[in-house]
C-alpha cells in the first residue's frame, strides 16, 4: 500500500481517515424521543436493501449514533463481510445509525460519494480487515482508532468528482442488471406456479387425491416418474483435470476427464445445499453431496428439473443433527405431471426465461469486472479523469 501512495501524481495528497473526517462523537437515546421517527441505518437494514428503516424511537432499545447528511459509513463488526453505506445527503427525518459503524463526515474540500468508493479501495478494506480484535471471526471488530489512522490519497476535488462519476455510472449499470435479474426470476416463479397448476393448454381442471391438475394429466408416486440415486466419491486418482463436470450439492465443484453419467442429468443436494436442483445438459459426475435422475423413465430431463424445484424437497430430509435428503420418503411422494409433449413444451418455456437471468447475470459480472479495475485504476492514478465534464 505505501508504494501505491509513493507513485500518485504530485497534486495529490495524502491524508488519514481521521484527518478527513469532521464528525463529533454524538450518540443519541432514540427512547428519549419516544414519538418521533428516525431515520435508521441498521446492519441488518444494510444486508437486506440498503434502504435505512424508518422507526420511531420507542421502538429503538440502545444508544444510537447521531448522523449527519452524507456520512459514510464503515461496517465495524465483521469485516470479511463487506459493509460500505452512504447516509442520505436530504433527509426528511434525524439520521441514527448502529454502533456497529465507523462513521466519517467528509469535510466541504471532499466529495462525499468519492469517499464512499475510497472506502472500497485497496488503501482501505484490505487494511481495516487487518486491524481487529476478537478471536471469533464473526465477532471481530475494527478498531476505530487504527481505522481513522488509515493513510489514504486525495486528489484536487474536481478529480475526485469525476472518479466518484465514472465509478457511480457503472455502479448503476450493475444495480439496473440486479432489478433485471430480480425482476425476471420472480416471473420465472409466477409462470413456474401457473404452468404447473393449470398446463399450457387451458384445459379443464379434474380434482384428485393432491388437488386439481389439467384433464390430462396424471398423478402417480415419484419413483413412477424417475427414481433417484446417490452420488459417487471420487479418489485422489480420478480427481484430475478435465471438462467433466463434478456436480455437488452447491453447484459444479470441480473438472475431470471421466464421466461417471452420460448427460443430460438432474441433481438435488442430498447434504450441504439440501435440496437445490441442478440441470447438467452434458455428461457428468454426480458427487456424493448429491441425489441424481437414475431413470427419467421417458420422461423430459428438464421438466424434470423443474418439476423438482416445485416439490419443496428439504422437507423430506432426515431430521437428523445433520439433515440428509431421504430419496425413500422422496420416492413415495406423489405428484402430477402433464403428457410428454406438454413436459417439452413447458421445459422450453422455462428455459427461455433462465436464459434471459443467464443473460444479464453475465452482464452484471462483467460490470463487476469492470467497476473493481476502474475503483483500482483510478484511485491509483493509473488513469486519469481531467476530461471528463461533469454536469
Amino acid at each position: 500500500m505505501s508504494t501505491l501512495l509513493e507513485e500518485l501524481p504530485g497534486n495529490w495528497k495524502i491524508t488519514t481517515l481521521g484527518a478527513i473526517n469532521t464528525r463529533k462523537a454524538t450518540t443519541l437515546a432514540p427512547k428519549k424521543f419516544a414519538d418521533e421517527t428516525f431515520e435508521y441505518y441498521s446492519i441488518p437494514d444494510y444486508q437486506r436493501d440498503q434502504r435505512p428503516s424508518f422507526t420511531t424511537g420507542s421502538q429503538v432499545e440502545s444508544s444510537k449514533l447521531l448522523l449527519e447528511p452524507k456520512t459514510i459509513l464503515f461496517g465495524k463488526l465483521n469485516p470479511r463481510v463487506e459493509k460500505v453505506w452512504r447516509v442520505a445527503a436530504t433527509p426528511e427525518f434525524r439520521q441514527i445509525g448502529s454502533t456497529e459503524w465507523l462513521p466519517v463526515l467528509p469535510s466541504e474540500d471532499i466529495d462525499s460519494d468519492f469517499l464512499y468508493f475510497l472506502e472500497w479501495s485497496d488503501y482501505v478494506m484490505p487494511v481495516a480487515k487487518t486491524l481487529v480484535s476478537g478471536s471469533t471471526p464473526s465477532r471481530q471488530r475494527v478498531d476505530p482508532k487504527s481505522f481513522y489512522q488509515i493513510k489514504v490519497p486525495l486528489p484536487p476535488l474536481p478529480e475526485q468528482k469525476k472518479i466518484a462519476h465514472v465509478l457511480s455510472t457503472v455502479q448503476r449499470a450493475i444495480e439496473a442488471q440486479e432489478r433485471i435479474i430480480q425482476t425476471t426470476t420472480e416471473l420465472k416463479k409466477t409462470l413456474m406456479h401457473k404452468l404447473f397448476t393449470e398446463g399450457t393448454r387451458g384445459e379443464p381442471q379434474k380434482q384428485t387425491e393432491i388437488g386439481p391438475i389439467p384433464e390430462s394429466w396424471e398423478v402417480d408416486r415419484f419413483d413412477a416418474f424417475c427414481i433417484l440415486q446417490r452420488g459417487f466419491d471420487i479418489t485422489r486418482k480420478q480427481q484430475r483435470p478435465g471438462k467433466i463436470p463434478v456436480v455437488s450439492s452447491g453447484g459444479i465443484a470441480s473438472c475431470h476427464n471421466e464421466a461417471k453419467v452420460k448427460g443430460p442429468g438432474v441433481m438435488i443436494g442430498r447434504k450441504g445445499s439440501l435440496g437445490t436442483v441442478h440441470y447438467i445438459p452434458t455428461d457428468y459426475w454426480p458427487h456424493d453431496t448429491t441425489l441424481w435422475v437414475k431413470d427419467f423413465k421417458g420422461h423430459d430431463p428438464r421438466f424434470t428439473s423443474y418439476l423438482l424445484e416445485t416439490l419443496d424437497l428439504k422437507r423430506f430430509d432426515t431430521g437428523a443433527a445433520n439433515p440428509t435428503l431421504n430419496r425413500n420418503i422422496v420416492h413415495a411422494e406423489k405428484i402430477a405431471f402433464p403428457p410428454e409433449d406438454q413436459q417439452k413444451e413447458i421445459g422450453r418455456t422455462l428455459q427461455s426465461v433462465e436464459d434471459k437471468i443467464l443473460i444479464h447475470e453475465r452482464q452484471k459480472h462483467s460490470f463487476e469486472d469492470l467497476f473493481r479495475t476502474l475503483l483500482h485504476e483510478l484511485m491509483t492514478a493509473e488513469i486519469r479523469v481531467r476530461e471528463i465534464e461533469i454536469t
